[in-house]
């Protein structure tokens, strides 16, 4: 029950109730209306633009990030496992695999190059977890293109084990003369006294003694690159190019049994002893190039040679005695 209100009427004496119009009525209560509204109004907007208040929107992305970024935890753990995998195949591909192929092994700045970051991940920017984000894309890029070039490496690994037995065809693992056709093993690999200056020089190859006429054998499978007398020193001259790298030089021969283009296979008589060129005494300058460079002979006489004969080979081929040419 409403209350009612009196107003003292100083002229009658008397006290009168207060009667209130219906328009004013009507007035109070529509701006009670707008002033309730323009409340509710102000409330929802400080509420919405304030970090204190979160709405059920706001509740449901950050539990989506916190989803994200545990899901970020669990790949970057993922790949420190694939990384180590990754390290131990690099291993053995280069210890291993190309050891065992003589190849040459991939450079570890070649495998961990990565990609240059320049406007790589630029669409990654300008969010709250941009860091991470950026961070493990950069990683799988890496580990992505690891993975290309140790593939890549293994197809070439599988490619030379198919050609394995032409590689060890090819690859000089004899002696080139015999041994009951030496007198001796006259000078090895190495700095030398030289019979004509007695300057001390680096002889390139190994000289063995043998009377003029002993065959000289072909030490692996491969083309007749060069049959001649025109490079100097070295006389009447025979160079084998056996692919993968290696070749083979027959010096100051007395004559060939071959000729250039001529395919060779290990054991061949390709020529005969002789003391041609710049030359002492009977015998062949032998030498063994890989990859364009000189290697000691001694190391690829596992074909026909036993452990006995090679440790006594050994001790002569490195004595710094004087050479024959």
């Amino acid at each position: 029950m409403a209350k009612v209100k009196y107003y003292y009427d100083s002229v009658n004496l008397a006290y009168r109730k207060i009667k209130t119009r219906k328009r004013k009525k009507f007035g109070y209560a529509v701006l009670f209306l707008l002033a309730s509204a323009l409340f509710g109004f102000l409330t929802f907007v400080i509420l919405l633009n304030t970090p204190y208040f979160d709405t059920p929107k706001d509740r449901t992305l950050e539990r989506e990030l916190e989803n994200l970024k545990l899901n970020y935890a669990i790949l970057n753990k993922k790949m420190d496992q694939i990384d180590d995998v990754v390290e131990d195949l690099e291993e053995r591909d280069n210890n291993v695999y190309r050891t065992y192929f003589n190849t040459a092994a991939i450079p570890t700045e070649e495998r961990k190059s990565g990609y240059s970051k320049i406007n790589r991940y630029a669409a990654l920017q300008g969010y709250d977890n941009s860091t991470l984000v950026i961070n493990t894309t950069e990683r799988i890029d890496a580990l992505s293109k690891e993975l290309a070039i140790q593939s890549k490496s293994l197809d070439q690994i599988l490619k030379l084990a198919k050609a394995k037995d032409k590689l060890l065809s090819a690859i000089p693992a004899i002696q080139p003369v015999k041994n009951e056709n030496l007198k001796r093993m006259a000078s090895g690999f190495g700095y030398r006294t030289d019979p004509f200056t007695k300057a001390r020089k680096m002889h390139e190859g190994m000289d063995f003694t043998a009377k003029s006429g002993t065959p000289i054998y072909a030490t692996g499978d491969g083309i007749v690159e060069r049959a001649d007398n025109t490079a100097s020193g070295y006389g009447n001259h025979i160079v084998i190019r056996h692919g993968y790298g290696y070749e083979t030089l027959y010096a100051h021969l007395s004559k060939y049994n071959c000729r250039p283009g001529k395919s060779v296979k290990r054991g061949d008589v390709i020529g005969y002893v002789g003391s041609t060129g710049r030359s002492e005494a009977p015998h062949l300058h032998y030498e063994v190039h890989k990859n364009g460079k000189v290697v000691n002979p001694l190391n690829f006489y596992y074909g026909n040679i036993s452990a006995v004969e090679y440790v006594a080979i050994s001790k002569i081929a490195n004595q710094e005695n004087q050479s024959l040419d």
